[in-house]
């Protein structure tokens, strides 16, 4: 053992630590082969399509879409090493268009050179601007790189067409607990890339908890798994016991995937609105949970259940339409967290009512026909004193242009007509309040037909 000018006299110094050992657990433990890779059986399972183009080394370009921690790095690490091509890594934040040429420039002069293929790899693709990705599009084509992109957002948004069009996508999936528990165990085992020499004892609800809060990011829970393991003093049997409790300090809250921007909001909310439409009360409340855990607007969540009640419940039970209006104002009063009650208040009032969308349909109808039909002209007897007289000069009958007031009859109701045209708009349903609008409706359709 060599000593130096900074070790203290008397000390031992510390043996080399190889860059291998300072890389994160999660680095270390990184799958080299398909077999070792945690979840996506939908996409690895034997005949499965991506595994089948990248055991025949059959593939041009790929893009992986998915939450963070699923393997979209990985695959592409997995890929390159199986394949034997040359593997270089871009990042959508912090590369530019120079170079992005000189490594493509390398990339042929490496085949021509050596023949070997290069794998380029982009992480964040949806950072890249138009430009970026423009500069990608002729090299794709030409095959000078085999390209594989990742990203956490919605490619179909994100990355432009004519990408798109020359690459197959992948969506991954988180990893199951099952999954997570397996390679936490094998980290711990693992001597070489693992935490094998330390003399672990990991309890099985510890490792529960980890897979739990990870929500699917295995390399969140094997940063957990290396946080309690370090930080962890060995007990007086010499092992350093990872328990339950030393589980929940090593794991932070999960960060909950929502882009108040992108995909996140635009999903959450749509399972949201469909789940009070479905009337199903607790999926409609786990979405609001959901979106108040990610501090989404509490107004736009109100303007949400508005819209719902009006549209969904409707003339069904109309008082939903003002329990969401008296939520919407609650909870701007209140503000959170205590926003959540009056919000949770109108979702479970919505859920539950019986459903009727017949104005929502009938607004929409007439609509389409008065922007795609014929404009209909104010019948006379409805129209404005002035436009009465002009009708007379016209040659109509008084008859004709006279209104009937319909409190001056019985039931408040005369038979007349109000469009020009017998165009039928809104049908009533026979849920909840409505069914009696209905019989209302069949007994006025009746006093008309007796009418004419």
């Amino acid at each position: 053992m060599q000593y130096d000018l900074f070790t203290p006299h008397g000390e031992t110094p510390h043996p080399p630590v190889s860059e291998t050992q300072q890389m994160p657990l999660a680095a270390r433990m990184r799958p080299e082969s398909l077999a070792e890779v945690a979840g996506q059986k939908h996409l690895l399972a034997e005949g499965k399509l991506l595994r089948r183009a990248i055991e025949t080394d059959r593939f041009s370009s790929l893009i992986f879409y998915g939450p963070p921690g699923v393997g979209k790095t990985t695959l592409a690490y997995v890929i390159a090493r199986s394949t034997s091509a040359f593997f270089v890594m871009l990042n959508g934040v912090e590369s530019n268009v120079s170079e992005i040429r000189a490594k493509i420039e390398e990339a042929r002069t490496r085949m021509a050179i050596h023949g070997q293929k290069t794998i380029l790899f982009v992480d964040e693709l949806h950072r890249f601007n138009k430009a970026q990705q423009d500069v990608l599009l002729p090299h794709l084509e030409k095959g000078t790189v085999r390209f594989i992109g990742a990203t956490t957002e919605n490619p179909y948004f994100a990355i432009n067409s004519a990408m798109l069009s020359r690459s197959q996508i992948f969506p991954l999936e988180s990893v199951p607990d099952a999954e997570i528990v397996a390679l936490l165990r094998r980290a711990a085992a693992d001597e070489e890339r693992g935490l094998g020499k330390l003399p672990l004892q990991l309890d099985d609800t510890a490792l529960q908890h980890i897979a739990l809060k990870a929500d699917g990011d295995a390399r969140k829970a094997l940063t957990a798994l290396e946080v309690a393991a370090l930080s962890t003093a060995p007990a007086e049997d010499g092992c350093i016991h990872v328990t339950l409790e030393v589980a929940e300090e090593s794991i932070q809250k999960k960060a909950v995937k929502y882009d108040r921007m992108g995909d996140g909001h635009y999903d959450t909310i749509s399972a949201f609105i469909k789940s009070m439409r479905g009337s199903d009360p607790d999926a409609a409340l786990y979405w609001l949970a959901f979106m108040l855990n990610a501090g989404e607007d509490i107004r736009f969540i109100a303007r949400r259940l508005v819209i719902c009640a009006s549209e969904d419940v409707g003339l069904a039970d109309s008082n939903a339409l003002r329990v969401a209006l008296d939520a919407a104002r609650a909870a701007e009063m209140l503000g959170m967290p205590e926003a959540r009650i009056p919000l949770a208040h109108a979702t479970v009032y919505i859920a539950t009512a019986p459903k009727s969308n017949s104005a929502y349909a009938g607004v929409n109808a007439a609509l389409q026909d008065v922007k795609e039909g014929r404009t209909l002209a104010v019948p006379d007897h409805l129209a404005t004193p002035t436009r009465k007289k002009l009708a007379k000069l016209r040659g109509v009958a008084e008859e004709a242009t006279q209104y009937k007031y319909a409190h001056d009859f019985d039931d408040h109701f005369v038979p007349q007509a109000y469009l020009p045209e017998g165009r039928v708009y809104y049908h009533p349903t026979t849920n909840g309040l409505e069914l009696r609008i209905s019989e209302r409706m069949e007994y006025l359709r009746q006093r008309r037909e007796q009418g004419k």
